[in-house]
């Protein structure tokens, strides 16, 4: 490949001619809860609905069309957390190219089977490491020992370009520029590529990229004048959850200054239960990230706002988290340890005289001392409002039991969440 450069618009009018065909083009559709909650017109980019339910299969095709004979008889790798290895095998499969994709452990088994069912025998997966970033270490050391071309999940200019194809369509499809392109961020590949082409075409459009806030590494590298690493992230949000931006994206990201926010994993949590009770969009938390943060912006009333949903991969057993979290965020679920008297219908005065009419009791675990005056109990309660936690916690202070709440941030949360 020659000697690469920040994409431009341009590069992004060739890209959605290259991936034609390889790359589904999604629809726009109104959501009428969010525009009723926002005064605006809200739309959604159902990237989600790509065969690989994901835009990242825009940013692999792209790459991998341009790959010369020699780089596709060396092969490519890659590494993911989910989405875009889905994305390399599609294009890989298509293309006829071998591929070693590298997923961190954490990358929920759907993911992992898609993987294998999109590239088929054209991919090797390997899981190991525990992080995006650790696995993206991994994919590095096998370039460097096989000669294999690194297809990178956001960080290359072809890649940026294709992603980029998402704000073409949305105005193609909308039949003008929106007032406002929300976008979900984890490395900035997407977040980049709009901004490329929106600036040169549509530059009165503000782009705003959202972040989980357990792994804010695009905001944290604008505040420090360049990409940084970041000590700890949450990895609950696994398609975005990513310790370090790109240099490409960050050098994009930082001519066009584009609105940055964060959201709490717990409120991804309560979008991903309303995507799916009143829109019906099966959606990772990925995928929810962006319609999260709408409550956060200041919208144009009556203005076109589209929010890219991405991606579409949950494994079903993550819902029971999900549930928690979202209670929890919304302040409906509390945990406390309680210190018990060991006398007979201490539990029978605690029912009565703490619990309030619309408390439910959702977790108790107790173990008998047979040598103490007390024991400790672990209970969790789930509230019919935010509103009825002030009276629990008056009548539990002014009971005979120790009673102390266990906050979110707790260590001692991590045994329960």
């Amino acid at each position: 490949m020659s000697e690469l450069t920040l994409p431009s618009a341009e590069d992004v009018d060739a890209a959605a001619e290259r991936i034609s065909g390889r790359a589904a083009r999604t629809p726009l559709q109104l959501c009428s809860r969010l525009s009723e909650a926002t005064g605006a017109r809200v739309w959604l980019k159902r990237e989600d609905l790509q065969p690989v339910r994901s835009y990242k299969v825009r940013g692999a095709a792209n790459l991998i069309a341009q790959l010369d004979s020699e780089q596709i008889w060396a092969g490519v790798v890659c590494a993911s957390a989910g989405n875009h290895a889905q994305g390399v095998a599609h294009a890989c499969s298509t293309l006829g190219v071998n591929a070693r994709i590298y997923l961190p452990a954490n990358t929920p088994r759907q993911k992992r089977e898609r993987v294998a069912a999109f590239g088929g025998d054209w991919v090797e997966a390997i899981v190991g490491g525990q992080t995006y970033d650790e696995a993206a270490a991994a994919a590095k050391a096998d370039v460097e020992r096989t000669g294999a071309t690194l297809v990178p999940a956001f960080d290359h200019p072809h890649t940026i370009a294709g992603q980029g194809t998402v704000a073409r369509e949305v105005v193609e499809d909308l039949g003008h520029a929106p007032d406002v392109l929300v976008l979900p961020v984890g490395g900035g590949g997407l977040l980049a590529g709009c901004l490329t082409w929106l600036a040169e075409r549509h530059p009165d459009t503000r782009v705003v990229g959202v972040e989980p806030g357990g792994a804010a590494c695009l905001i944290e590298a604008t505040r420090a004048g360049g990409p940084v690493t970041l000590e700890h992230i949450d990895r609950f949000v696994d398609g975005a959850a990513v310790a370090r931006a790109g240099d490409w994206t960050y050098q994009v990201v930082a001519r066009h200054t584009p609105g940055l926010v964060a959201v709490p994993e717990g409120r991804v949590c309560t979008e991903m239960i309303a995507l799916y009770q009143s829109d019906g969009i099966i959606a990772e938390p990925a995928g929810a990230l962006a319609a999260a943060a709408l409550d956060q912006l200041d919208l144009p009333d009556g203005g076109d706002v589209v929010v890219v949903v991405s991606g579409g991969n949950n494994d079903l057993l993550r819902y029971a988290e999900v549930v928690e979290r979202s209670l929890i965020h919304e302040g409906l679920k509390h945990y406390f340890l309680v210190d018990f008297p060991q006398e007979p219908g201490m539990l029978r005065r605690f029912l009565d005289e703490v619990l309030g009419p619309d408390d439910d009791i959702a977790l108790f675990e107790y173990v008998k001392r047979n040598n103490r005056e007390t024991g400790p109990a672990l209970v969790g309660i789930e509230l019919g409002s935010r509103a009825d936690l002030a009276p629990l916690l008056e009548r539990m202070a002014g009971s005979s039991m120790e009673v102390e709440p266990i906050a979110p941030d707790s260590p001692l949360f991590r045994f329960i969440l």
